[in-house]
């Protein structure tokens, strides 16, 4: 049996693929790597590699899906490549970035034919180009000081959280991550769950990344708030400190990385 030693982004697409911790992080190295697609420039038209030079006009072969739909696609390396095709045809390399900016409006499909692979529709591929992710959450700004109800959840999310407490392992400036349960009748008709994460300095990636998590894995018919925990705030912060148990400490991050290698695998 042939085996085929992965690459980064190949173990990032696998781990994926069941855990929704490693989707942000799936994210970013697609936009930062070199993929390969079938397809020639207007010059060369031969099999094998066919240089890609600026300016260059560029003809890429589509494939369709057993139900109709015409798909583009792309491999995450030479090897995969071979593997999924059974004549030799001319094939492009060029980063990802590039496929999708060039491409926007079609669906593509990453490693087809493999065990692991993944469809990327137009309007997730404007989101990754626009954010750095598949889906994000939506930014609320309250600017007007609001009376709520705070508690903890009776029902307790657990594979949100396992999922949360993984990715927060990856980041070294989150220092502790905390689940309660906020009402504000101003707002919302029933309570939903906030998450309070303090952190050392800014913490927008981070939770714009727990949010796309958090997208994955919240309990049907739950909504969500992410909120950057501040000294010296007598409000939610102070009640989350102080009411309520961390799901999540850098301590426990720093032991769940060093068990599973830097939260990678």
């Amino acid at each position: 049996m042939e085996i085929i030693e992965e690459n980064k982004l190949e173990k990032l697409l696998r781990l994926a693929a069941d855990e929704p911790a490693h989707r942000p992080e799936f994210c970013e190295t697609l936009l930062n790597s070199n993929v390969f697609l079938l397809g020639a420039t207007e010059q060369v038209e031969a099999y094998g590699h066919n240089n890609l030079e600026a300016g260059s006009h560029i003809q890429i072969q589509h494939w369709q899906r057993a139900d109709g739909l015409s798909v583009i696609p792309f491999f995450s390396s030479l090897e995969v490549f071979q593997k999924c095709i059974d004549t030799e045809q001319s094939y492009l390399m060029l980063p990802a970035r590039s496929l999708f900016e060039m491409t926007q409006g079609a669906t593509l499909f990453l490693n087809p034919k493999s065990k692991y692979g993944k469809e990327f529709l137009p309007q997730e591929v404007a989101q990754l180009l626009t954010t750095g992710i598949s889906q994000s959450p939506v930014q609320r700004v309250v600017e007007e000081e609001t009376k709520v109800l705070l508690g903890e959840p009776a029902n307790y999310p657990h594979k949100m959280i396992d999922s949360l407490t993984q990715l927060f392992a990856k980041y070294r400036n989150v220092n502790s991550a905390y689940l309660a349960l906020m009402h504000d009748k101003s707002v919302d008709e029933k309570p939903h769950l906030i998450i309070g994460i303090e952190t050392d300095g800014d913490a927008k990636k981070v939770i714009t990344e727990a949010g796309s998590v958090a997208i994955d894995t919240l309990p049907k018919g739950e909504s969500i708030d992410f909120y950057q925990i501040t000294e010296n705030d007598s409000g939610l912060s102070e009640f989350l400190l102080t009411q309520i148990k961390p799901f999540y400490e850098k301590r426990w991050g720093t032991k769940l990385c060093s068990t599973l290698g830097s939260g990678k695998a």
